[in-house]
């Protein structure tokens, strides 16, 4: 029964998101529920990275088949420059 929850979980569909600190800065990450997990860094329990630049706006979001994929969308849009992910949010 476990295995079979684990299996569940890991098929959850998964959302690449980009939210902008007060600072101006882009954080990058990856959540079931985007909306809930905003909640938690302006918490100041989310990501180190963002508890310094508190409070945090969800600026862009995109939905991925699953967590492999997430975490890949999220490893591409990370290397990219400032400009290339303004353009991403812009449309």
């Amino acid at each position: 029964m476990i295995v079979s929850r684990m299996a569940d979980t890991r098929q959850k569909q998964r959302n690449f998101y980009l939210p902008r600190c007060s600072d101006g800065s882009l954080y990058s990450g990856i959540a079931v529920d985007p909306a809930k997990r905003m909640e938690v860094h302006n918490a100041g329990k989310g990501a180190r990275y963002t508890r310094n630049g508190l409070p945090v706006t969800m600026v862009y979001s995109e939905e991925q088949p699953d967590q492999s994929a997430a975490f890949k969308r999220e490893a591409t849009v990370r290397k990219w420059i400032r400009d290339r992910k303004e353009q991403l949010i812009s449309g």
